[in-house]
């Protein structure tokens, strides 16, 4: 009885939220600064610099309105991260496909600009190199943040920087870092 009772409650209680706030659903896409930082990449003893590689970001975004100027953006996004490799002879690029879940609070600064702070949860789907030297690791933790503009009601565009919290290699002490600079459409 008593556990019927708060489940009840808590049903009640998570309708009257969803109720009281406003979900929209939208697409975004856009290009990524990609680069590894930590320390030097070495292949059968020779140091490599890593260099930063422009790729791409794409997929699904929602915005979950809690208050007047707060909100929640999750979105679902597939990222591709890396970066290009070189030493005195050599030159290669390892490109990482993550599937990445940020999940934001979306701070209005005003009507129109928002600061979205928080975390994102990448899963390694795919690894693209032309030298075989690093084992990728298959899960990223990272922090983001940055800013959103909204031009009109339903377009916007945003750019963000995210900083890997865990290592992106599982025999090397790397870590991703990329600058994001999206446009987008709420429906």
């Amino acid at each position: 009885m008593k556990k019927s009772f708060l489940i009840t409650i808590m049903l009640f209680s998570i309708t009257a939220v969803l109720q009281a706030q406003s979900i929209r659903f939208g697409l975004k896409g856009g290009i990524n600064y990609a680069n590894q930082n930590g320390t030097e990449i070495t292949v059968n003893g020779e140091n490599y610099d890593s260099e930063a590689i422009t790729s791409y970001h794409a997929g699904l975004v929602a915005e979950i309105k809690l208050i007047d100027r707060f909100a929640i953006q999750p979105e679902l996004l597939y990222s591709t991260q890396g970066a290009s490799y070189e030493n005195v002879t050599d030159e290669f690029k390892k490109e990482l496909g993550y599937l990445s879940i940020p999940v934001l609070a979306k701070i209005y600064l005003s009507k129109s600009l928002s600061l979205e702070l928080g975390p994102q949860a990448s899963f390694l789907l795919s690894e693209r190199k032309n030298v075989n030297f690093e084992d990728s690791e298959t899960f990223e933790f990272a922090a983001v943040g940055g800013l959103g503009l909204n031009i009109t009601k339903n377009l916007f565009i945003q750019a963000r920087y995210g900083l890997g919290l865990t290592e992106a290699s599982k025999n090397a002490d790397v870590k991703n870092s990329t600058f994001q600079v999206s446009a987008g459409i709420m429906f």
